[in-house]
């Protein structure tokens, strides 16, 4: 579940399917009341225009789609009597574009393109002010899958880091405390080269913070800190000292550092 925010309006938007689908629920709270924003559903849903549009798009995203009961509907449609719910329409077509959901976070969602079209029923404003938001909404998604997807990367490259160490810095014996001891200061020699500081270090200057400073490193460092852990495994294995391995590594950070923010700068201006 995540939340949008369109003409101080807060808008819900949950996963279904791996699908994306908007509360037009709250869409309908944002022009009137609580108690009138059921019948703002049903009175669009109930519109000729709204019955052919739900039709079309599921006849394209909907293999199971009843179109006669569909069309059933579209006759009636500008008739004085004729009513029509969000859950009758589901239940006589298996309409999946739009989902009724009970509970304290429940309501009625629909699909992203029919949440669009819903919002002329708001206004022409606040449509577009909820395309442009839910666009937002999807560019943080993807950094945060980024940023997710190197943090990752830099866990599977410590594995290598971690092989090194176990193959030529540690003794033949050694208790898990001694051993717990020495990888834990080979990754200070990579956050010293990277961060310029220990993990002892971070976790006193944010004692309020979860997790170690690696979990707040932007997508530039980690992507550096994954070929920092490749390098050190290769110095390890060379049988460089620490102390000089420390001052290449820093070497080759601060110049990859530079590189990417330099690319990074490039994105940013196109």
């Amino acid at each position: 579940m995540a939340k949008i925010r369109v003409n101080n309006s807060e808008i819900t938007v949950v996963s279904v399917n791996e699908k994306d689908y908007i509360s037009l629920t709250d869409m309908a709270n944002s022009k009137e009341t609580a108690s009138r924003a059921a019948d703002i559903i049903k009175n669009w849903i109930r519109t000729r225009y709204a019955i052919e549009f739900l039709s079309v798009w599921e006849e394209i995203n909907n293999p199971n789609f009843k179109v006669v009961e569909s069309d059933h509907f579209k006759m009636q449609a500008g008739l004085p009597n004729f009513v029509l719910s969000v859950s009758e329409w589901i239940d006589k077509t298996n309409a999946i574009g739009i989902i009724v959901k009970k509970g304290k976070y429940g309501g009625t969602f629909a699909h992203k393109d029919i949440a669009f079209e819903f919002g002329s029923a708001i206004s022409v404003r606040f449509k577009l002010y909820l395309i442009t938001e839910f666009q937002r909404l999807k560019e943080e998604e993807q950094k945060q899958i980024g940023w997710s997807a190197k943090r990752e990367l830099s866990k599977i490259n410590y594995h290598i880091h971690t092989d090194a160490i176990k193959e030529n810095l540690l003794p033949q014996e050694i208790t898990p405390l001694q051993a717990s001891q020495i990888y834990a200061n080979e990754a200070d020699v990579l956050n010293m080269a990277l961060f310029g500081k220990t993990a002892k270090d971070w976790r006193t200057e944010n004692p309020d913070k979860k997790g170690n400073m690696r979990d707040y490193a932007t997508i530039n460092q980690l992507i550096c800190l994954s070929n920092l852990e490749n390098v050190n495994a290769l110095f390890i294995n060379e049988g460089i000292v620490q102390s000089e391995r420390v001052l290449r590594l820093n070497q080759i950070a601060i110049k990859q550092m530079i590189i990417l923010q330099s690319i990074q700068n490039r994105k940013l201006l196109k």
